[in-house]
């Protein structure tokens, strides 16, 4: 039948066939009769969706900890650094000023 129809016709008849079809589920999920690969553990549900869950939420708190944990050292070697060219500036204006005052007593 389908191929005596016109294939937009055609193409509109399979997809409602496959739409009001109580088999299939969602297409490529595990959820249904039909469906795809199997899905994930997580969509599943009970123990082991929770368990991955758990340890999907564990290891992103972990990732978490580790870029707080460089952004500080990060920073902390920022605020060293600055520190060091404070110094050093500082060494440099009392430099000047000593020349300052060599000149102003040569004078």
């Amino acid at each position: 039948m389908a191929r005596f129809l016109r294939p937009n016709i055609r193409s509109f008849v399979t997809s409602q066939l496959r739409m009001s079809s109580d088999q299939l589920g969602e297409l490529g999920k595990g959820a249904g009769k039909g469906g795809g690969g199997g899905g994930s553990i997580r969509e599943a549900g009970g123990a082991m969706g929770k368990k991955q869950a758990a340890e999907e939420e564990m290891y992103f708190k972990r990732k978490e900890q580790e870029q707080l944990a460089a952004l500080k050292q990060h920073h902390q070697e920022e605020i060293d650094h600055h520190k060091k060219e404070i110094e050093r500036l500082q060494r440099e204006i009392d430099r000047h000023k000593g020349k300052i005052r060599k000149l102003k007593h040569d004078d």
